[in-house]
């Protein structure tokens, strides 16, 4: 079972308050963060042909306020949104994403400062590409700007709970659990509304003993996690 709940964690990032309070925070992948990406950098590019449309007629003055402008939004757009703005650019926002400190606090500007910075190298040798095998060697998918700020790409909101999901009732496990099992399974519950079918039914079946043949993988699970939180409304 130890193996069970390190996979069933292996997109969570744990942090414990000062308070002793336990925190799961649901670490963003690498599709959601690419396409974050791709909707900043279409506004960003919305901007600069406003800002082009209405400043390059001006003649010199226009073309040099436009390059300070340029700049200005080339290197703050991300950090003046990030701190700002519960750290959520438009993107971010778009797809449900917010960028935080390791230990789940709000972003700070000095933080943000440094990870934004850090987008050049991120961007080396072309399209991201230390970036990328940066995110990929890491667990917690951070680029290179992440690792020397300390910060973290999350998912935001709560997903929406489908019915089925809502609909597992409490079942006894088969045997009993030590505590360290019976976490992973209150972990798997929770984490289970934010994956796809597909995926929520590839981490249950590696549960082995606890589900038998019979059984739907996921609901059992779900099942077992409901009754170990009380809801012992049914029993195997």
């Amino acid at each position: 079972m130890n193996q069970i709940r390190k996979t069933m964690l292996d997109t969570i990032h744990p942090v414990e308050t000062p308070e002793g309070i336990a925190l799961h925070l649901p670490v963003a992948g690498l599709v959601s963060r690419a396409l974050a990406w791709v909707i900043d950098t279409l506004i960003r590019g919305l901007m600069y042909i406003i800002l082009g449309t209405l400043l390059v007629p001006l003649g010199k003055t226009g073309l040099g306020l436009l390059l300070v402008l340029t700049f200005f939004i080339e290197w703050f757009y991300w950090v003046i949104f990030e701190v700002k703005r519960g750290g959520k650019t438009p993107g971010k926002s778009a797809m449900g994403l917010m960028v935080i400190h390791d230990d789940g606090t709000p972003i700070s500007w000095g933080a943000s400062m440094i990870r934004n910075l850090l987008r050049v190298a991120d961007f080396l040798p072309l399209l991201y590409g230390f970036g990328l095998v940066s995110m990929i060697m890491s667990r917690d998918f951070k680029r290179l700007g992440d690792h020397a700020a300390g910060t973290l790409v999350i998912y935001s909101e709560k997903p929406r709970q489908a019915a089925k999901q809502t609909d597992a009732q409490p079942l006894r496990p088969p045997f009993p659990l030590q505590l360290e099992e019976q976490q992973a399974l209150l972990a798997f519950d929770e984490r289970s509304l934010m994956l796809t079918g597909e995926r929520a039914q590839e981490l249950a079946e590696l549960t082995g003993p606890l589900i038998t043949e019979q059984q739907h993988p996921v609901d059992a699970l779900r099942g077992m996690a409901h009754w170990l939180a009380g809801e012992r409304g049914k029993t195997s």
